[in-house]
């Protein structure tokens, strides 16, 4: 899985605001190490990794969060759904696997 960060720089050179908040609350939920990158929308530059992937996907706001996989891709535009539906998800798949070895502690010879 990847997931991709994009922020936005505003007309005026300043960062986004909301994306600012959003990157406190990944420092602030201990999740910005599973962000595997960081894109930047900027709208002075229309060409922009940001700018170019939002428009690729059809987004129109920011910050954004894109999740791939080999089956999959989905972008979402709230934090906390994010959060809630990817990053906690495989908290408990991780918790779910060390309950399932320890139970079994036979398992791990696979």
């Amino acid at each position: 899985m990847t997931i991709t960060f994009v922020k936005k720089v505003l007309a005026n050179g300043s960062p986004c605001p909301k994306c600012l908040d959003v990157e406190g609350r990944l420092d602030r939920d201990g999740v910005r190490d599973r962000i595997d990158r960081v894109l930047v929308a900027d709208e002075r530059d229309p060409q922009s990794p940001g700018m170019v992937l939002a428009a690729e996907l059809g987004v129109d706001r920011a910050p954004f969060f894109v999740v791939q996989t080999a089956s999959r891709r989905t972008v979402y535009s709230v934090y906390l759904k994010f959060l809630r539906e990817e990053i906690q998800r495989q908290t408990d798949t991780l918790a779910e696997s060390r309950e399932l070895l320890a139970a079994h502690p036979d398992l791990d010879h696979i």
